[in-house]
């Protein structure tokens, strides 16, 4: 089927539109994810999502050739997903890592679970960090707050990691035992 057909499906919303794309420019648009991706699952959901991004732009928008406008499409789709992987790569490792240090101190599942709960537990960390020196608070936020590195903490306040792993797990070890005292634990 020629572009110009496979356009007037598209403007009908001829569902055949998407067989006939994917036949005439699958393979073209599946090149190009795989390229940019690496992968190719990745690139499969890529090339399906520029059919429906195609879908939902013809009409209104009337391309002339159907190659590029599919293969655009699917370039845009594939550079987001890996600027989503990058992205993830960059802070989910850190994060979690974060989190999972914190797990000790924090009550989890469905003790934390209602809204007055966790009010309390806000409040009562609040009051433990204002307790606490000013420098054991800063490193203690910037690890569990803004979920720092390590290594990005120790170049603000100029300390070793040493003293930054170490000033960061007796400070979980004291909010642990005070809100034990608190009974939020």
């Amino acid at each position: 089927m020629e572009d110009q057909e496979i356009m007037e499906l598209f403007r009908r919303r001829d569902q055949r539109a998407i067989a006939e794309t994917a036949e005439r420019v699958g393979a073209y648009c599946f090149s190009i994810a795989r390229g940019i991706l690496g992968d190719e699952e990745d690139a499969r959901e890529c090339v399906n999502d520029a059919y429906l991004a195609a879908w939902n732009a013809i009409p209104p928008h009337r391309p002339e050739r159907l190659a590029p406008f599919v293969g655009k499409l699917t370039r845009r789709i594939a550079v987001n997903r890996l600027e989503e992987r990058l992205a993830a790569k960059r802070g989910a490792g850190e994060n979690a890592l974060a989190l999972e240090e914190l797990g000790d101190c924090l009550p989890g599942g469905e003790g934390a679970e209602s809204g007055v709960e966790l009010a309390e537990l806000s409040a009562a960390i609040n009051c433990f960090l204002h307790g606490l020196p000013e420098i054991q608070r800063d490193v203690f936020i910037c690890r569990y707050w803004y979920l720092d590195p390590i290594e990005t903490i120790c170049l603000q306040f100029g300390f070793s990691p040493s003293k930054v792993k170490s000033m960061l797990f007796r400070t979980r070890r004291r909010l642990q035992k005070y809100l034990k005292k608190e009974e939020l634990l």
